[in-house]
């Protein structure tokens, strides 16, 4: 008789705490750190503390409204999928508060296995899902020495459990690769889930004073970019993102009707380049393209100043195949709103960059490619590149120009660009990454967040919209302080190290990104194109997939039906032994009793130590009586059929 209500011994409780453990940690990977390493450090001070005994209701309730509150300040109020995996971690850190019993610890499992999958909504890679099967497998032990405490049994040895996990997670293997791979996949799902409450660090429709150095100290991979041809140089490594246009200021902001109207005219240049680019998600609409993309790709859509647009939230990775060329001549004439748009200054703004931009026009007359290389020279002859700055004033172009003369990429597109609307030339911001490293193993190029850069379009006639970086321009000798120095700081020989390992953990990740997070409905649907067979439609992958889960599903009964008639060594032992002289047609009737059996064989062929052990088999595996069960297993095993035997 047993008892889900007994109490937890000393080994069942670990495991079960052990597996609680292994499950939260996939999703505490996925939180922020701050929030992760409060939900980990009570999740263990509610272990240790309810080790004597359940905690009063008070303090769990307490314990309760400190998680919600450290969730709110982390979050805020808004709802998101990660502000309800917080909860969900929060919870499931207090839940060993009321562990105590042999249900308590089912249910604490069972509420465990929510982590994993939720870990999934925030992300999808091999960690995740390594550490997600890990966290199934060890519920799976803690499950089975459950069941062995509360049927009183003494534990089988952990390789003998660790067979049995296996045994079912290879039996329910093909049902998984069935519906990975068969199951059909909507090309858009059924329902949204929500935004996340924190997020994803990405480019943004607006740039202000020290916005940028978030994004540009994360050296996590934004884009991962594979050439099919020759890749374009370092000067041509322009990923070009939101285009900027109105400034108040102090800040740049996107001009919303631009992406409502047709893209403007252009006439590429002779180069080309063929690309396709894995974006990892940051739920915003905004792509990058090498500048400029030739036409958008499906899903998709072009933005009057060739911003590349997708129709929904990035919120997964996805892959794009792109065409690009740098071009000849960009948007030859502007209508009259572009053109007051890109002069459009506040008023009472930085007053002595007017001043300047005035006289370099008196200066220069109607040139004015001359006037935009005079802002270049002097941005080289006296500026230096250095993230060390300031927050700037009211008049935060000026104090740039006339007094720190020291910023990065924000600083300097954003100055040149006033300085060049004061001087009557149209010009813009555009924001998105410059250059990438290229990743031997495997030959893509890999471009990170830190990549994140911004430079300047100004608009010459004859030619339209001219790319130029002031940036670019500063002298290298003052160049001072760069993420690729702190990054670098160190060991020469360790950094190298570092780097290779980092190159071919990153190709392990592309390769999961191919495989796996890429697989969608239209790769789907082409599953069978390498063999030469026409492309998949709907009802023939439900029928495939129905096909193959009934196999795998009838294979895993049987299977499990059979180990569970065969679990007694001795009876493997038998039937193994009747399958021998069953190759001589001898063989045992589905219904046919062992000593039955036995006499037949012997009625044919004289056979009296088969009669001995079929006797002790039923004796011991039948009548209950005493048998030397060891002796009896070996002679079983052993026995062959007497030579001479026919059918």
């Amino acid at each position: 008789m047993t008892d889900a209500t007994a109490l937890l011994d000393r080994h069942a409780r670990g495991w079960t705490l052990a597996s609680t453990a292994l499950a939260l940690l996939p999703l505490l990977l996925q939180l922020p750190a701050m929030l992760a390493g409060s939900i980990a450090a009570t999740a263990l001070l509610t272990a240790l503390v309810s080790r004597r005994g359940l905690l009063p209701v008070p303090v769990r309730l307490l314990l309760v409204l400190a998680m919600l509150a450290l969730i709110y300040l982390q979050m805020g109020i808004r709802p998101g999928r990660d502000t309800g995996c917080a909860l969900l971690a929060a919870m499931l850190a207090i839940k060993s508060s009321e562990l105590r019993t042999l249900r308590d610890a089912r249910s604490l499992l069972g509420f465990a296995l929510f982590a994993p999958f939720a870990a999934f909504l925030l992300d999808q890679g091999p960690l995740t899902t390594s550490l997600a099967t890990l966290a199934g497998i060890c519920a799976l032990l803690a499950l089975q020495r459950l069941a062995q405490a509360e049927g009183q049994a003494h534990p089988p040895p952990l390789r003998v459990q660790l067979r049995g996990v296996a045994r079912l997670v290879v039996l329910g293997l093909p049902l998984a690769l069935a519906t990975f791979w068969l199951f059909p996949r909507l090309s858009q799902p059924l329902w949204g889930l929500p935004e996340r409450a924190i997020g994803r660090p990405g480019l943004s429709d607006s740039m202000e004073p020290g916005q940028w150095l978030d994004l540009m100290a994360d050296d996590t991979p934004a884009l991962r970019a594979q050439f099919h041809g020759p890749a374009p140089s370092a000067g041509q490594r322009y990923w070009r993102g939101p285009v900027l246009s109105h400034f108040d200021g102090r800040r740049w902001e996107r001009d919303r009707r631009t992406e409502q109207r047709a893209p403007e005219h252009v006439e590429p240049g002779t180069q080309r380049w063929d690309y396709t680019i894995d974006y990892e998600p940051t739920d915003r609409r905004q792509l990058v393209a090498l500048d400029l993309p030739g036409s958008a790709p499906e899903g998709t859509h072009l933005s009057a100043d060739y911003s590349l647009l997708s129709d929904r939230p990035l919120a997964a990775l996805t892959r794009w195949r792109l065409q690009s060329a740098p071009p000849e001549v960009f948007a030859p004439s502007l209508s009259p709103w572009q053109r007051q748009l890109m002069l459009a200054l506040p008023e009472g703004f930085n007053p002595r960059t007017a001043a300047l931009a005035r006289q370099w026009r008196a200066a220069a007359g109607t040139d004015d490619a001359a006037l935009v290389r005079r802002g270049l020279d002097w941005i080289g002859a006296e500026f230096a590149y250095s993230l060390e700055t300031p927050l700037p004033g009211r008049n935060a172009v000026d104090e740039f120009l006339f007094e720190q003369k020291v910023g990065f990429c924000e600083h300097f597109s954003s100055a040149f660009v006033v300085l060049m609307r004061n001087a009557d030339i149209p010009a813009r911001v555009v924001t998105g990454f410059a250059g990438g490293v290229r990743n031997p193993i495997g030959d893509y190029w890999v471009v990170r967040r830190m990549d994140a850069h911004a430079w300047a379009e100004v608009w010459l006639a004859g030619r339209g919209w001219v790319r130029v970086d002031p940036t670019a321009a500063v002298a290298p000798e003052r160049i001072y302080d760069t993420l690729e120095d702190r990054l670098g700081a160190g060991d020469g020989g360790m950094q190298g190290a570092w780097r290779q390992t980092g190159q071919a953990m990153d190709w392990l990740r592309r390769g999961w990104n191919d495989l796996v997070l890429s697989f969608d409905a239209n790769r789907q649907r082409q599953l069978l194109r390498p063999f030469g067979l026409p492309d998949l439609k709907p009802g023939q992958l439900i029928a495939g997939f129905i096909i193959i889960a009934l196999l795998a599903l009838g294979t895993m009964a049987w299977v499990l039906a059979r180990g569970e008639r065969e679990r007694d060594p001795l009876l493997r032992a038998w039937h193994r032994l009747c399958r021998r002289h069953a190759k001589l047609g001898l063989g045992r009737e589905p219904a046919e009793a062992a000593m039955d059996w036995a006499h037949r064989v012997h009625a044919q062929h004289p056979d009296p130590a088969l009669l001995a052990l079929s006797q002790r088999f039923v004796h011991a595996r039948y009548a209950g009586t005493h048998v030397d069960r060891a002796a009896l297993l070996a002679d079983l095993r052993r026995h062959r059929p007497t030579s001479g035997a026919t059918p």
